[in-house]
């Protein structure tokens, strides 16, 4: 009886392991992003118009693979934030206290990705190919991909952007060419 059991235990895992290679086999290929490449431009290339509040609207050229990275960078950073709040909240040396700060902190950083998701959700609705939203403390950096450049479109969004986060210092606004 036994040897039956470790067999079709085998067998088992054996048809798992061939059914795990069909399906990464056949997959479609993830999109690709060379994370080492440089961009190269120019100085000039930037142009930047202050808009009221405290405001920026900056144009720059980059393409899709800084929007990727850029997303990257991002996400490994929450990451190890995140990471370290959840040692805090499970370590044993730390208060109460302590505890729930890092607990509300961790709150915080979710609301705040959420917030950044739906923004850029709202910003591809408008009718733009693909929008990034960092917001970090007081300031929030806005990329856009779109082929006009103009400081109406940018006070479209800053507006969309404040009715959702509230009153924040500084939004900036980056166009960047399809």
């Amino acid at each position: 009886m036994l040897l039956k059991k470790q067999t079709v235990w085998l067998l088992t895992m054996l048809s798992l392991v061939v059914v795990l290679s069909v399906y990464y086999v056949t997959s479609p290929a993830p999109k690709t992003s060379d994370l080492a490449a440089v961009q190269q431009g120019k100085k000039g290339d930037e142009k930047a118009s202050a808009d009221q509040k405290g405001v920026d609207v900056v144009t720059e050229q980059a393409g899709d693979e800084v929007f990727e990275t850029l997303r990257l960078e991002e996400q490994d950073m929450r990451s190890e934030l995140r990471q370290q709040l959840t040692e805090m909240v499970a370590s044993p040396d730390l208060s109460a206290e302590e505890k729930s700060k890092a607990y509300e902190q961790m709150q915080q950083l979710t609301e705040l990705e959420t917030k950044e998701k739906v923004l850029e959700s709202v910003i591809q609705s408008m009718g733009y190919k693909d929008a990034l939203v960092r917001a970090d403390g007081e300031k929030v950096l806005i990329t856009v991909k779109a082929n006009e450049k103009s400081a109406k479109a940018a006070n479209q969004i800053i507006q969309k952007v404040g009715d959702e986060l509230g009153d924040m210092e500084k939004i900036a606004v980056e166009f960047q060419p399809e």
